[in-house]
């Protein structure tokens, strides 16, 4: 598609988004047990201690002038691999997740952590933290957000990037966060395999912000969804991308192991909880 095409095909998933998105901050979900999830992920009004600190690093990026030698291996490049010289603050405008839906994902890690513990075997681990797993590091803020709101919490990202996985690797040296697990390279799907699955226990919450095609976010979806269990999240962001991108997101919805999914456009949240009705609710952040 060209930019021109890009640009109406994404305002027209917008709109469509704000005139069917009547969900807002919970209302309209049936199932009680996600009422509570929404209500409180969504509505929550506290800021953090660590929020601050990302924050301000996230502005020194914006203005960071330097160059690096960016590798892509995602729906950005025509050549997968292809190198360019791109400048941080550039990076940092495009790739970042916005702060509000940033915050949700840390909201979202700071309720499941207080409320569940993690879960290993379908049993709860009351004090342990959650086991993380992120797609798509970029510069390492929303990365940041997932790891400071527990450091118990253990996090491994994955970016094809070398040179922008050091940048984000720098940025959590100087938040002070060591929970964290960077796998620098091309993440093919029998890459992902392996990493999945030697992870020693099941995923609580997955993060997919990488390659933004349709057999590559379906395949990601397919290899993380056998390493979960009934009370963990898998979000997928740009779900509104591009055509490809809503089809994966269609796809997901209607899988049987999904129970619930909630569209906030930017991003999807989905459920394997079977106490939760199978429907997809459009809510506004």
């Amino acid at each position: 598609m060209d930019l021109l095409k890009i640009a109406l095909y994404r305002f027209w998933t917008w709109l469509r988004h704000q005139l069917t998105s009547r969900h807002t901050g919970g209302h309209g979900v049936h199932s009680p047990c996600l009422f509570e999830w929404t209500s409180m992920i969504m509505s929550d009004t506290n800021v953090y201690y660590a929020w601050g600190e990302i924050e301000s690093l996230r502005q020194s990026l914006q203005m960071d002038n330097r160059e690096v030698l960016f590798t892509d291996y995602g729906s950005g490049s025509s050549v997968n691999g292809a190198q360019s010289r791109r400048i941080i603050s550039e990076i940092a405008k495009s790739s970042l997740a916005k702060k509000k839906y940033a915050q949700m994902l840390a909201r979202l890690v700071r309720w499941m952590g207080d409320s569940q513990g993690a879960i290993s075997d379908g049993q709860l681990a009351i004090g342990k933290g959650l086991n993380i797993v992120e797609l798509g590091t970029s510069l390492g803020i929303t990365t940041a957000y997932l790891a400071a709101m527990d450091s118990r919490n253990s996090v491994l990202t994955c970016e094809g990037c070398a040179a922008v996985a050091e940048i984000a690797m720098d940025n959590w040296k100087c938040l002070g966060l060591s929970n964290i697990d960077c796998k620098v390279g091309e993440l093919t799907v029998d890459r992902l395999r392996l990493i999945v699955d030697g992870l020693p226990e099941n995923v609580d919450v997955a993060f997919v912000d990488a390659n933004h095609t349709y057999a590559s976010t379906c395949a990601y979806f397919n290899v993380l969804a056998k390493k979960v269990h009934d009370k963990s999240v898998i979000v997928v962001d740009d779900i509104h991308y591009n055509p490809e991108m809503e089809r994966a997101w269609n796809e997901i919805c209607a899988d049987s192991r999904v129970t619930s999914t909630i569209d906030l456009y930017q991003m999807g949240m989905v459920f394997f909880d079977k106490h939760y009705w199978k429907r997809n609710y459009r809510m506004r952040l």
